[in-house]
């Protein structure tokens, strides 16, 4: 069993890490994938909801407080921020152009986005993403972010006001807007909206966009009374609907915050069980949000203000989530205006984006809205690296090809003390036989004998362990960088890879298309995880097929085993495996012949066909 502890230490710590992949993450996805075509082919028919989103928590829908919550009074700091309603929802069958077509309208037209903001609450709630789409094919629709409470995969961003009796009614979910002027809200042109309530205060909205996903929400109040009074802001993201395809360890998706510089996750399954959780105040800046695996929207409170940020499920009328804030309110004098100001964030989680908005925008552990994950100085680096790489090359697959020759080259020395390690465990063969055969009755002498053995010929019987000790981490952080980051989505390779993120879509089950038979997700083994097999059967023929039949079956098996276990995960990683593989047969080769080591791949080949003796009567 000396001989074969290196082998064995490498099956098992990658079975143990395919297993635990496979089970909590694959198959639930395979099984999502396999449920989306058909909630797709009849979503558009399903019955849609109607009636507005909820209004606010503490605040009817004229602006004032309801029958569900304690008044929102400005002095309250913990006053609710919008998000019960007085009734229930009321269902119906809109289609989204009738839902949009039951309030009055401002177009939005940018370089990234399109759609257009509700005058009633000047809710953002129709945005699409010009530049992504639903498939690989550019004809398929764009990428619907926000729509409108009235379907049922509504989601929308709000901004409003809690007040009392002394502000009288103040804008909030139903508050319709005037509008000044007739142009549309472009990256060059915003919007400005108005409002005066019945007790003379005059509210003053200006909207205004960049070129990709911030949108800047200037707001300013006059107090023409002759009285102080008091306001809170508040802002929320709603939904009424949770991803598609099941929630994984691997990514966060839901509510998401950042508060006093520290990063609050919740699932949208935990919400659902806590109903509500209000994290700590913040005193030092942090925004609030809802994040989905490639989109998100946020919103940045005004970074001098004081606020405060939950995450809440709503079961009356409608199951919706929310992630909202309220600000600390604020005294304006008579004749007084007071503005504030709030940021949107909108769209694609590009990481040069968002980094951009943290660093120039001054917010908060921004980048936390794309999920790098526990092991991030590794996951970062290696998207920085293949990112530039691509940008380099133009090809996000030789992007990572090119990366496993950079790993290998930096791990070569490790790697190469290693293997060379290994081929003298082979060089001494005959004398660790001989070790064993003396002290067969006594393994303690046994083992001491090893020890020196190994000692004596500056073996480390465990090196062989390192290069795949090395890959796990890699294998972890290419992963999560092809499955979190949206530059690697819809990313083609050559050929019939057009996605790296996602699986091989061939199958040798159908010999690769050529038979017109939908293959079952469990039985799509496309080209890639095929040669992936191989080359894994190739390394595992480079050393002497162990003795005990067993280990001979393990050895034969582990090839096949893994093919079908990496034949769901995305194509890019499978193809970094292959490469990787193909790398370490050279090398290994190499430094074998250098060592004075036989290289048994072609004679464990040859074996392979060659007839076996028949054993003997």
């Amino acid at each position: 069993m000396e001989t074969n502890r290196n082998f064995f230490i490498t099956i098992a710590l990658s079975i143990v890490i395919l297993t635990l992949w496979q089970v909590f993450y694959m198959n639930p996805k395979i099984e999502a994938q396999r449920e989306q075509a058909q909630i797709e082919a009849t979503r558009q028919g399903q019955t849609r909801v109607d009636g507005q989103a909820s209004a606010p928590a503490g605040t009817a829908t004229n602006g004032n407080a309801t029958n569900n919550f304690p008044s929102s009074t400005p002095a309250n700091p913990d006053a609710n921020v919008p998000g019960q309603s007085q009734d229930a929802a009321k269902a119906g069958s809109l289609t989204r152009a009738a839902a949009l077509g039951q309030t009055q309208r401002i177009r939005i037209d940018t370089p990234s986005l399109g759609g257009s903001i509700s005058l009633t609450g000047a809710r953002l709630d129709d945005l699409q993403l010009k530049h992504y789409h639903e498939t690989v094919d550019d004809n398929s629709p764009n990428i619907e972010l926000l729509s409108p409470a009235q379907m049922i995969d509504g989601q929308f961003v709000e901004v409003g006001f809690t007040g009392n009796d002394l502000t009288g009614t103040v804008p909030g979910p139903t508050t319709v807007w005037t509008r000044e002027g007739n142009n549309d809200l472009t990256s060059s042109t915003p919007v400005t909206l108005s409002y005066t309530n019945e007790k003379g205060l005059v509210f003053k909205r200006t909207i205004s966009v960049d070129e990709n996903y911030m949108f800047t929400v200037k707001d300013a109040v006059t107090n023409t009374t002759a009285a102080p009074v008091s306001l809170a802001s508040y802002g929320r993201v709603t939904r009424f609907s949770k991803p598609l395809h099941p929630s994984t360890y691997v990514l966060h998706e839901g509510p998401i915050a950042v508060v006093n510089d520290k990063l609050i996750e919740y699932k949208f399954a935990a919400i659902e069980e806590e109903r509500e959780v209000a994290p700590e105040r913040s005193t030092t800046g942090g925004w609030v949000g809802i994040t989905d695996k490639y989109w998100a929207a946020a919103l940045v409170p005004a970074q001098a203000t004081p606020f405060k940020i939950r995450f809440s499920y709503f079961e009356d009328g409608r199951p919706r989530y929310q992630s909202d804030y309220l600000s600390d309110p604020a005294t304006i004098q008579p004749g007084q205006t007071v503005s504030t100001d709030n940021l949107i964030f909108a769209g694609a989680k590009e990481v040069g984006k968002i980094n951009a908005y943290m660093n120039d925008l001054h917010i908060p552990l921004f980048k936390n809205l794309i999920d790098w994950g526990w092991f991030y100085f590794i996951t970062e680096p290696m998207f920085y690296l293949i990112d530039w790489l691509y940008k380099a090359i133009g090809n996000f697959g030789v992007a990572i090809l090119a990366v496993t020759v950079i790993l290998k080259a930096f791990f070569f020395p490790l790697a190469n003390k290693s293997y060379a390690s290994m081929a003298r465990m082979k060089l001494v063969q005959p004398k660790m036989t001989e070790i064993r055969e003396k002290y067969a009755d006594d393994k303690v002498k046994q083992q001491q004998a090893m020890m020196e053995l190994y000692k004596t010929e500056k073996i480390n019987p465990i090196a062989g362990c390192w290069p795949v000790l090395i890959q796990i981490p890699v294998f972890f952080a290419l992963y999560k960088v092809l499955y979190v980051t949206i530059e690697m989505r819809h990313a083609p390779f050559f050929g019939w890879i057009q996605d790296l993120a996602a699986p091989d879509p061939t199958s040798i089950f159908n010999l690769f298309g050529l038979i017109p038979w939908t293959v079952p997700a469990f039985l799509m083994i496309g080209v890639w995880p095929l040669i992936m097999g191989v080359t894994m059967f190739l390394q595992m023929r480079m050393n002497p097929t162990p003795p005990d039949p067993t280990q001979q079956m393990i050895f034969n098996w582990m090839p096949l085993i893994f093919t079908f276990m990496l034949s769901s995960f995305p194509a890019g990683l499978v193809i970094y495996w292959a490469w990787n593989n193909t790398l370490s047969i050279i090398q290994q080769g190499i430094i074998m012949k250098r060592q004075g080591v036989k290289v048994e791949l072609w004679d464990n080949l040859a074996g392979l066909f060659r007839k076996k003796p028949k054993p003997a009567e």
